[in-house]
């Protein structure tokens, strides 16, 4: 099981950017993908996660309104549109697969990606 993160960079406060996780080696179907990020001296955080089943999806109240998770099944690729970025948005954001349902954007996980860098800065 893999999952590949890509679209990070810098952008302006206001500013837009979409990540992209290309995950293999399962039945996309039938997994949960999430976004979680971690900001210099904090701890990792849920942002959301998407339930391939049913497209049902969950968010962090941090990025409620701001950030949009969807997935292409056929390209077995989740995104994570950000919108409204902040510079406390700043964070390597990883994606990560759960072999079950996800509940909440901070369900525990079983695969990760390496991460992919945000900066938000003028």
């Amino acid at each position: 099981v893999q999952s590949v993160e890509s679209g990070g960079g810098l952008v302006q406060p206001g500013g837009s950017l979409r990540l992209s996780c290309l995950a293999s080696g399962f039945t996309f179907d039938d997994y949960a993908i999430g976004w979680f990020r971690q900001a210099p001296g904090k701890e990792r955080e849920g942002v959301s996660c998407i339930n391939s089943s049913d497209g049902s999806t969950y968010y962090a109240d941090s990025v409620k309104g701001r950030f949009t998770i969807s997935s292409d099944n056929a390209k077995n690729t989740v995104y994570l549109q950000m919108n409204s970025l902040k510079p406390e948005d700043t964070a390597v954001y990883y994606c990560a697969a759960r072999m079950s349902m996800c509940y909440s954007a901070t369900d525990g996980m079983d695969y990760w990606g390496k991460g992919t860098l945000v900066t938000v800065s003028s």
